[in-house]
């Protein structure tokens, strides 16, 4: 009888979550219009400008915002797609985004893809607020990416997932760098943009910072005779140049260590990002285990 019971009552339950999803997900305010202020918001921050006068940023998908619930982020503005439904991560976004301070929209699937800047739009777009370590928070330990210059958003969501993934304890940006929460980077992070600690550095604060560093400084360089295949000393700072000119002077003279990526074939030089991971895994290899 008990068991006969709870085979009636249990399914009852998980329809009465779900209808509570379905109503909370009716309830929201629809948007229609392109006009509309929080959509002309989201828009603009597509330009560097914006993003730097509200301190915003969005992020597109229902994983990658469910990311940013996981580490603690909390949205300002929710837009979710007009005809998505409440059950599986779509409803539970909205029941955590209802709990905290966001603006809980619904919106046309027209006025969602005007937003979105991929091809297939998804249906959830999260805007939240940037977060940026200050220098005196960078602790001695582990190993920090450093990035001189970099100027590929792709390039620098793809090492600040590639950070996330070894455990490195966090990105510094060193001089002009492209917009770390610019869309490419958010995407090509792939999320891990809330799990990393960013840090942006002028050359001089930088520079100081480095006399004051405990540990091997380590660079790449194609000058050096050093194979980047070895042991590194923690705490470690990883310093990567950009794109094209590769390491300034500077940085190079302020180096304990500078290796090479071998290279047997035509190419002269690696991808930023594809060398980035190379010496990262490197320096962390002691410390990584299936």
């Amino acid at each position: 009888m008990a068991a006969c019971w709870a085979r009636r009552f249990i399914p009852a339950c998980i329809m009465g979550i779900f209808d509570m999803k379905q109503d909370a997900m009716a309830a929201l305010r629809l948007i229609t219009s392109l006009q509309n202020e929080t959509v002309k918001l989201i828009r603009s921050l597509e330009q560097r400008k914006a993003r730097k006068e509200t301190g915003l940023f969005v992020a597109e998908g229902a994983k990658v915002v469910a990311t940013a619930r996981d580490q603690g982020w909390e949205p300002s503005y929710l837009l979710i797609e007009e005809e998505a439904k409440a059950q599986g991560i779509v409803g539970d976004l909205v029941a955590w985004a209802q709990t905290t301070k966001a603006q809980c929209l619904r919106a046309a699937e027209a006025v969602l893809s005007k937003l979105s800047t991929r091809d297939n739009p998804q249906n959830v777009i999260g805007v939240f607020h940037q977060r940026w370590m200050p220098e005196k928070d960078v602790d001695a330990k582990g190993v920090w990416v450093v990035l001189e210059e970099v100027r590929d958003p792709g390039n620098l969501g793809t090492i600040i997932r590639t950070a996330d993934a070894v455990g490195a304890r966090g990105v510094i940006l060193i001089g002009t760098c492209c917009d770390a929460y610019a869309r490419e980077v958010v995407r090509a992070s792939m999320g891990s943009i809330f799990s990393v600690p960013l840090v942006k550095m002028s050359h001089e604060s930088f520079a100081s910072f480095m006399k004051g560093w405990p540990g091997e400084i380590i660079g790449t360089h194609l000058s050096s005779k050093a194979d980047y295949r070895r042991s590194y000393q923690a705490p470690t700072l990883l310093v990567m140049g950009s794109e094209g000119p590769g390491l300034s002077d500077k940085t190079v003279q302020a180096c304990t260590t500078l290796v090479k990526i071998p290279m047997v074939g035509g190419a002269d030089s690696l991808n930023l990002a594809m060398a980035t991971a190379l010496m990262l895994y490197e320096i962390r290899r002691p410390d990584l285990k299936l």
